[in-house]
């Protein structure tokens, strides 16, 4: 039985499957806690009716602090900022010099205070469920203590690696796509860049609304991300790195997750 923690953003309507696959037998598992970004995630009520203990660290509050007193803000003893600035892939040569330093250091502190709370629960698996905060690899380092043992499972709303951020299906639509779907990945230091586990696709027809296509979407999340976590529970996920060649000459390298047999 493997020890899930999950962190959400809002309603955590995927915490709330993975919590009934686990009930059911699905999942050979248990979430020991969930966490959440701010203190009005509807999802921790649903956590703690199924008597799952729950935090928030307020990132908004924290950011606030940084803008009017930053000077106030401590940063955690073993926060090396050139370390995380080296691997950090979603903050661009074009960001403002302030943005990033504000994003780093407002992340430093509150995941500081993610991963306090984190360790009072043990767990193997750490699934994000619908939380809207990018991590830095100051967090994802501390996780993923071996590089070829990644812990850290996130279920996004597109067919990646279509549409990273924030409204995949949204995005999707708009686009005009004719199939729409979701991922579920392991966490790496780019947005929505981690090696794929599983996708679950269904078509967009003539007749559907934005809507309807995430009413499509959240019903196979709902049964891809406990599959993925069950296939995590059997040992059967190794994260592998593949060569490439190709016919004119060159080559390229791929980090993929290859599904062991049962």
């Amino acid at each position: 039985m493997i020890r899930i923690g999950a962190l959400i953003s809002g309603s955590g309507t995927n915490l709330t499957a993975v919590i009934r696959a686990c009930e059911e037998g699905k999942i050979d598992g248990r979430v020991v806690f969930a966490g959440a970004d701010n203190p009005s995630a509807a999802g921790l009520d649903h956590a703690k009716a199924a008597g799952i203990p729950t935090f928030f660290v307020n990132y908004s509050e924290i950011i606030d602090v940084y803008r009017n007193a930053p000077d106030t803000l401590l940063l955690p003893d073993d926060y090396d900022a050139g370390d995380v600035a080296s691997k950090v892939a979603f903050l661009t040569e074009n960001t403002p010099y302030e943005r990033i330093k504000e994003f780093l250091l407002t992340r430093a502190v509150a995941e500081a205070r993610l991963l306090e709370a984190m360790a009072a629960y043990p767990f193997d698996l750490l699934i994000l469920a619908g939380f809207m905060r990018n991590l830095s690899p100051y967090f994802i380092d501390r996780v993923n203590v071996a590089a070829d043992q990644l812990r850290i499972m996130n279920i996004h709303p597109a067919l990646l690696p279509a549409f990273p951020g924030l409204d995949g299906y949204g995005d999707t639509f708009r686009y005009g796509c004719k199939v729409a779907g979701c991922t579920v990945h392991f966490i790496d230091y780019g947005e929505d860049t981690g090696p794929i586990i599983g996708q679950r696709a269904f078509d967009i027809l003539p007749d559907d609304t934005l809507d309807s296509v995430k009413e499509k979407g959240l019903r196979r999340e709902w049964a891809l991300y406990p599959e993925c976590i069950q296939l995590f529970a059997e040992n059967r996920l190794k994260v592998v790195r593949r060569s490439y060649s190709r016919s004119g000459g060159g080559g390229f390298e791929r980090t993929v997750v290859e599904i062991l047999p049962a």
